[in-house]
């Protein structure tokens, strides 16, 4: 038996090397493939994670676009169908798009921004804009190549996925709607926001007789932006999206062997088109890279290749700004720069729509952008007689962000890293944190912003935006002086945005660490200070996510002698820093034990005695958010009210001092009469959905997959945990019955000397979004019970995986063609004739 287990692998070794020899003769180059047309070898591991490899770029995205529509045609196709503008023809125009996703609330506003970005040509203006202000030619190659693929998998295979089989909406896509799909993820924290605002826009009545005093309508604060204009935490985002993500690189100061490691944790959605989806790209002696894309991506976003690992986050810095236009009162489509007048361009856009007559609508735009009314839901921007709002999105121009992340998969250390975003300057809301193994670490803020400097704000910002401005990082600019212009940086590739010596960068600190605050204490040891208001906050307070991870990630880095295993410990450890930080004052506010045994009711068993049974399991509570953490639940409840009803100031006993901003603010306000009662709410809500105060978190926390529970670790920033997971809350269903965002792909990576990097990884959701397929929980389960997959980087590893499988595409058929045939029957290795 184990003889001919040797000769199996060693066939299929010998088959692979083969097939691998004819397939892939040469080095890459971006040229014309041959007679089959385009083509890929993919190789199937362990989880169904494929290894693609390809002679060009063209042929391995040929690979990608098949592999991505065989495991998630279904969430593919409907994010083709957003960026066509047609979700209203196939869906009706009242539903709301992924909320997950996108900022719109409906299907028909949705539809009139997409459909008016593919009327004016948008994105084929920029496919054809040279390099490096437009895509390179690899870039437009690996488009056409995966747009290629993903319809010979339509071609060739039936649609399993109950979500969209047999439906008309599904079908071919263009290298066009592949480059769509990455504009709207350049734009999706720019106009993305505002395309309620952007498509509901419309002009007022001209006004023939001067406007009488009191006549306009008062002005509002802007959104995200409270009447106090005390600023708020963070970058202004929506409820519909929750990016987020943390990363920690550590330099080989701090780790066992002198090499660098880095743990990558974005949190992203668990539904929908934004999920991530794990793959291994080669191009033997031009690119061999491993990690994750976005669905419709042809790159790897977040990943390794064979000296390098990078990851992101999503970044501080605000991503647009809002110009306000002094208006013709004749004319409220005209508004006046230095005096004169400019008339407004009119874009007009019809939408067909399901069992209805097609809508046509009117959008606005300016020199400067669209007209806007409002920016996602915080609060409208009113176009009045005399006064509108335009916003500028300088990544609206941007589609490199697929150049970037290829120059990022060719980077050998961290000082091509940080080269590689300095010449493509593609990311538009992201930071970068990558190790390498020489043991170097980096943190910069590599974003394409405009370029507000906190000068051109104090110049050119209006009343509204003096508020703004400091409280947010959202400029409102005078729109009527042409001087309040971004101006040009030298270094940039387009007008308007920052250069790359203005951004935040950190480099060979012992750790540095983002989990989405500022650049400011990447590494709590050296400050990053000097950088403009745009991109985010000095000296502010730190959210609770942040404060707990650069505690633990600096305690490891003072220890030191670290590991992959180290990486692997932190991500899954789940610590509660609110949990943490609150159970003194908690404790304080708790009435004294029953004296008397009697008394002391069963609070798991659903009878319990109010705050003091509550006390009781929140006592013995480990203040993690682990699976058979008990207690966790009731906290989570009781800190959610708590942090609903009491203001930041009147939460802590000690107030946040810039000086010491890992420790404070601390000290529950236990007097606060806001304490027991947020206490006794979480209590009365347990018990009327029968669920016991002490249930464990994994009972409460899950997911259901196949009609299996499958518990899920972690919880809510708001509890300063790590492991973000943000769970729909149904108590009815018996707690947090599904997840809808938060961690996603997880990348651990080392090195030893070996030449293979020494990685572990994890997709949270597994590879596939379709419930027929084998692969849409099998890494959910692993995530449960805090479980890795070892990365087969290597080719060794690959050849060596029990799973391998091994199959070869093309866009047409060819002699002997056989999709059935198998090196050899019950091997499990389905090689097709090459």
């Amino acid at each position: 038996m184990r003889g001919r287990t040797v000769l199996r692998g060693a066939a299929v070794r010998a088959a692979v090397l083969l097939l691998l020899a004819g397939f892939c003769p040469a080095p890459a180059a971006a040229a014309a493939s041959g007679s089959r047309g385009l083509s890929a070898v993919i190789r199937y591991t362990e989880y169904g994670i494929p290894h693609i490899v390809a002679r060009d770029y063209a042929g391995l995205g040929f690979g990608s676009g098949w592999a991505q529509a065989r495991d998630n045609v279904c969430a593919l196709a409907e994010a083709f169908l957003t960026v066509r503008g047609e979700r209203s023809r196939w869906f009706g125009p009242d539903p709301a798009p992924d909320p997950q996703g996108s900022f719109a609330t409906s299907n028909l506003a949705s539809d009139l921004y997409y459909r008016g970005v593919r009327d004016a040509g948008t994105v084929e203006h920029l496919r054809a804009t040279p390099a490096p202000a437009g895509p390179s030619l690899a870039v437009t190659e690996l488009g056409r190549g995966w747009a290629a693929g993903y319809n010979a998998w339509l071609r060739r295979n039936p649609v399993t996925d109950p979500a969209c089989a047999g439906a008309g909406w599904v079908g071919p896509v263009s290298a066009v709607d592949v480059s769509a799909l990455d504009y709207s993820l350049a734009v999706l924290l720019g106009e993305g926001r505002a395309i309620d605002g952007i498509t509901a826009a419309e002009p007022p009545a001209p006004v023939t007789t001067p406007a009488v005093h009191g006549d306009e309508p008062a002005r509002v604060p802007a959104p995200g932006v409270p009447a106090t204009g005390k600023a708020s935490h963070g970058p202004p985002v929506a409820r519909s999206a929750h990016p987020g993500s943390n990363a920690v690189a550590f330099h080989g100061s701090t780790t066992a062997n002198g090499h660098g490691l880095l743990l990558g944790n974005p949190h992203f959605p668990w539904h929908g088109t934004h999920r991530f989806w794990q793959s291994q790209q080669t191009i033997p002696g031009e690119l061999n890279v491993m990690g994750a894309s976005l669905l419709g991506t042809p790159t790897v976003a977040i990943g390794h290749n064979a000296d390098t690992a990078w990851s992101h986050t999503v970044a501080t810095g605000v991503p647009m700004n809002l110009y306000e236009l002094t208006l013709d009162p004749a004319d409220p489509t005209t508004y006046l720069v230095d005096g004169r007048p400019e008339r407004m361009t009119r874009r007009t856009v019809t939408v067909p729509v399901k069992d209805g007559t097609p809508v046509t609508r009117d959008q606005w735009w300016t020199r400067y952008g669209p007209v806007l009314t409002a920016l996602d839901t915080t609060g409208p921007l009113p176009w009045t007689s005399t006064t509108a709002y335009a916003l500028t999105d300088p990544n609206a121009a941007n589609l490199r962000g697929s150049d970037t992340a290829l120059a990022l998969a060719r980077a050998h250390g961290t000082d091509e890293v940080l080269s590689a975003l300095n010449r493509t300057q593609g990311l538009p809301w992201a930071n970068t944190v990558a190790a390498d193994a020489a043991g170097h670490t980096l943190f910069t803020q590599s974003q394409v912003l405009p370029r507000i400097t906190d000068d051109l704000a104090r110049r050119c910002s209006t009343p509204l935006g003096t508020a703004t401005y400091p409280a947010t990082g959202l400029a409102v600019l005078d729109g009527s002086r042409s001087h309040c212009a971004p101006g040009t940086d030298p270094q940039a590739l387009q007008p308007g945005i920052f250069g790359p010596d203005a951004m935040p960068t950190l480099q060979d600190t012992s750790y540095v660490e983002n989990s989405n605050d500022s650049a400011w204490l990447t590494n709590a040891d050296h400050p990053l200070t000097g950088y403009e208001r745009v991109f985010g906050t000095i000296g502010t307070p730190l959210s609770l996510r942040t404060r707990g991870a650069l505690q633990d990630v600096s305690a490891l880095a003072d220890r030191g002698d670290l590991s992959v295993r180290d990486l692997q410990h932190h991500q899954f450890a789940d610590r509660s820093t609110a949990g943490d930080l609150a159970s003194t004052g908690l404790a304080a506010s708790c009435p004294a034990p029953a004296q008397d045994p009697r008394e002391a009711v069963d609070a798991g068993g659903g009878t319990a005695d109010g705050i003091a049974g509550a006390c009781r399991v929140l006592a013995r509570w480990d203040r993690t958010m682990n699976t058979d953490s008990r207690g966790a639940l009731l906290f989570d409840r009781f800190w959610r009210r708590l942090t609903a009803d009491t203001p930041p100031q009147d939460l802590w006993k000690v107030p946040f001092s810039p000086a010491d901003p890992l420790r404070t603010p601390h000290t529950l306000n236990a007097a606060s009469r806001a304490v027991p009662r947020a206490l006794e709410g979480a209590v009365a809500e347990l018990r009327a959905a029968g669920i016991p105060l002490d249930a464990p978190w994994g009972d409460t926390q899950f997911v259901v997959r196949a009609g299996n529970r499958i518990p899920v670790p972690g919880g809510s920033a708001e509890l300063g945990v790590w492991n973000v997971i943000d769970a729909l809350w149904d108590p009815a269903g018996g707690g947090y019955r599904d997840v809808e965002s938060g961690t996603s792909y997880l990348q651990a990576v080392g090195w030893n000397g070996s030449g293979c990097p020494e990685a572990q990884t994890l997709l949270a959701y597994a590879q596939s979004s379709d419930p027929t397929s084998p692969h849409h929980a099998d890494q959910t389960a692993l995530f449960s019970t805090g479980q890795w997959v070892t990365s087969r980087f290597c080719e060794k590893d690959i050849l060596h995986s029990p799973d391998l499988q091994v199959v070869t595409v093309s866009e047409r058929p060819f002699p002997g063609y056989d999709p059935q045939q198998t090196l050899e029957q019950g091997s499990g290795v389905g090689l097709r004739k090459g």
